[in-house]
């Protein structure tokens, strides 16, 4: 028996060759080409990466959510407590979503229905999931408004969206995305639309409820100031797959991939003078037109003959820790071949 395998908790989340592809007239786009990743309970994971590099669609597969007709998750599994997401019916599937898998949307305001109030938009998914009684339903709700901040929230249940601010609004829609108990939150660019001080008390709040309730969160991102605040562990995402998985720590410290180093560089710094800040020459590729091989491959300095003809595999090259680039493939043959010939 395998005691070591006895012994680790299974992870909360386990997501296997995801792919979901887009059927239009301009051909067939990969929006998610192949992501495998696990979270843990507890843990935070982020998802890192330019526009358009398939984060906020890796996620709405999570929840089925795909954008239909067009959009179509092709294969792969979704394991959430062991149980395949893609493999339930819709039914099941809508206890899932807000009772153990909420999402917190970029735009507040897209999310917030402007003709219901306050009060009734947070209590929703408490009357769906059925999870406090309707005697205590407004108590509930006014608890929910208090843990995220907002001031006097008995008085303001009856308020609607446009009578609060900007990040009032974000908050109101983090207070609905817990309201339900879940176990795993994915908030995706939840601060974009914020200031940086409300910005910095917003991931305090999600870290405060992060360690009372044990939650497990996929936070979307291309900010690497805030994800540092908030992840454990980093999956940096370009045209539709993973490129590179490692701690936050290594992030910052040792980054593999020539896309996540450009990432890294295009940062302002504060403690160096530079006359021009860094860039990443030419776009992400549109993912109904990709480039044989490797996708970053058009726009990297370190690219090889088989980087525009073979796609690299994933390489593990420490704990915790693993990339696709062709330079790090080759750099492992190299030393399996250099251990065999000092075995011989």
């Amino acid at each position: 028996m395998d005691t070591e395998s006895s012994t680790t908790p299974a992870p909360l989340l386990e997501v296997k060759d995801l792919r979901t592809y887009f059927y239009t007239r301009s051909g067939t786009g990969r929006a998610v080409d192949g992501v495998s990743f696990t979270l843990k309970q507890g843990e935070s994971l982020g998802l890192l990466g330019e526009s358009g590099c398939g984060k906020s669609m890796t996620s709405l597969s999570i929840l089925r959510l795909v954008p239909r007709p067009a959009g179509r998750i092709v294969s792969g599994q979704v394991l959430f407590r062991g149980r395949d997401l893609l493999r339930i019916s819709e039914q099941d599937m809508r206890r899932v979503r807000g009772k153990e898998i909420a999402m917190i949307l970029q735009d507040p305001l897209s999310t917030l229905n402007p003709v219901f109030t306050i009060g009734n938009q947070v209590a929703e998914p408490l009357r769906v999931h059925g999870v406090v009684s309707r005697s205590r339903l407004w108590e509930r709700v006014s608890k929910l408004l208090s843990l995220v901040r907002i001031p006097a929230p008995e008085s303001r249940l009856k308020d609607y969206p446009h009578q609060f601010s900007g990040g009032m609004r974000q908050r109101v829609v983090g207070a609905t995305a817990i309201a339900a108990g879940p176990r795993l939150l994915i908030a995706d660019e939840p601060t974009t639309s914020l200031d940086v001080t409300i910005q910095a008390q917003y991931l305090r709040l999600l870290k405060e409820l992060q360690r009372e309730s044990n939650l497990s969160i996929i936070y979307i991102t291309h900010d690497l100031a805030t994800l540092a605040r908030i992840c454990d562990r980093v999956a940096v995402m370009y045209a539709g797959k993973i490129v590179e998985q490692l701690t936050v720590e290594a992030l910052f410290e040792r980054p593999a991939h020539p896309y996540t180093e450009a990432l890294l560089q295009s940062v302002p710094r504060m403690d160096r003078k530079v006359h021009r800040f860094a860039s990443i020459e030419g776009s992400p590729p549109v993912v109904y037109d990709l480039p044989p091989g490797c996708a970053f491959a058009p726009r990297c300095p370190k690219a090889m003959d088989i980087c525009r003809s073979e796609s690299p595999p994933a390489t593990r090259i420490g704990a915790d820790h693993h990339v696709s680039c062709w330079l790090h493939e080759k750099d492992e043959h190299e030393s399996h071949a250099a251990g065999s010939q000092e075995r011989q």
